[in-house]
């Protein structure tokens, strides 16, 4: 599904700012797939599935940069939580605009419902990506998974990898991401992308981005990542858990486009003129008389110059032609040959008007 991928997938994350309206949550799909983007991923929990309804003191949000700083968990992923019986009617959507809908469980029952959507692929959060018992159900259901691999340490992802090739996974993405909301571009280490797709030859990299605008994702495309994940909402401006760090329709048009296009000027290595450049080798620079030159007197750099276009001799014959003697009145404007100063069999002496004719000079 995606080792032979043509163009990024780019994945929009409804997650919460669909602000508890169904109505919202099928316009984010018309207009995601209007966008371009190849698919569209929600979230299945509850707060019941994914936290206890408890106000102890590590149920608190408290990060001072937080989004949802005085928060308890219960009462955020309350506000956010997409209804389970949204699901189909969200992934049905996406079907009619083109676009494959998914969505990321938070435990086994989330997987159980989900089975029964007969959903294409699965996404792992970056906060559930080492918890191995739920790893291991997901890809028992033998269908490609999207990993998100935030906070993860190596050893830890080599294990969870480990866990789902073990159980059935046919198909990992790995996608470097940043578990603050938003990120920071200086939190970012795309380098580490290129040592992910070391470290796990047989994986998709991508990139799941938190930060604003498209510069981040550009970037990542251009050091290899394959799939990017963005979270996308209607409008910043009216408000949703999510909306701050998120695409509105326009910016995750351009997202497409952008990313589509760094993969296109990657190419591969190439040296030399390519087919496109052929007609541009005409202007490089060359050797030219740029003052009239009398028969015996000497070439000097008075009256020879490395200009465009590149119909006379190659610049590096330069100090090879200075002090040489004209063998011949040379015009001002006539590209130089090595006719002009080598009088042998090879280059015997010529018709001085025919000599005189740029025409019939090609260079060296």
């Amino acid at each position: 599904m995606f080792k032979f991928l043509t163009k990024p997938y780019v994945i929009a994350e409804m997650s919460g700012n669909h602000n508890q309206s169904l109505e919202r949550a099928l316009k984010i799909v018309e207009e995601a797939a209007k966008s371009g983007v190849d698919a569209l991923k929600i979230q299945t929990y509850t707060a019941d599935t994914i936290t206890i309804d408890s106000k102890r003191d590590e149920f608190l949000i408290k990060d001072v940069g937080s989004l949802w700083k005085g928060e308890t968990l219960y009462s955020l992923y309350g506000k956010a939580y997409t209804p389970w019986e949204w699901n189909k009617p969200i992934f049905d959507k996406c079907a009619a605009c083109g676009i494959v809908g998914f969505s990321t469980p938070f435990d086994f029952t989330a997987v159980d419902f989900l089975e029964k959507l007969n959903v294409p692929l699965y996404k792992i959060a970056s906060f559930e990506n080492y918890d191995l018992p739920l790893l291991k159900y997901v890809a028992q259901t033998h269908k490609p998974v999207i990993m998100s691999c935030g906070m993860v340490t190596l050893n830890e992802l080599k294990e969870s990898v480990s866990i789902l090739q073990k159980n059935g996974c046919p198909e990992i993405v790995l996608l470097k991401c940043t578990s603050t909301y938003p990120a920071d571009p200086t939190n970012s280490n795309l380098c580490t992308i290129s040592d992910i797709q070391k470290q796990f030859p047989d994986c998709v990299i991508g990139l799941s981005d938190h930060t604003l605008g498209t510069a981040v994702s550009v970037a990542a495309v251009a050091l290899g990542a394959k799939v990017i994940e963005k979270h996308f909402t209607l409008s910043r401006a009216e408000g949703g858990v999510d909306s701050a760090f998120s695409m509105e329709p326009q910016e995750m048009e351009r997202l497409v486009t952008d990313t589509n296009t760094a993969l296109q000027s990657l190419g591969s290595v190439s040296y030399g003129p390519t087919e496109a450049e052929q007609a541009s080798l005409k202007f490089r620079r060359s050797l030219y008389v740029v003052k009239e030159v009398k028969k015996g007197e000497l070439f000097t750099p008075d009256n020879i110059r490395s200009i465009r276009p590149a119909v006379g001799l190659p610049t590096k014959k330069y100090e090879e032609v200075l002090n040489k003697r004209a063998l011949y009145d040379i015009q001002a404007g006539v590209p130089l040959t090595e006719m002009m100063y080598i009088d042998t069999p090879i280059y015997p002496k010529i018709n001085e008007k025919i000599a005189h004719n740029p025409l019939l000079f090609t260079g060296g």
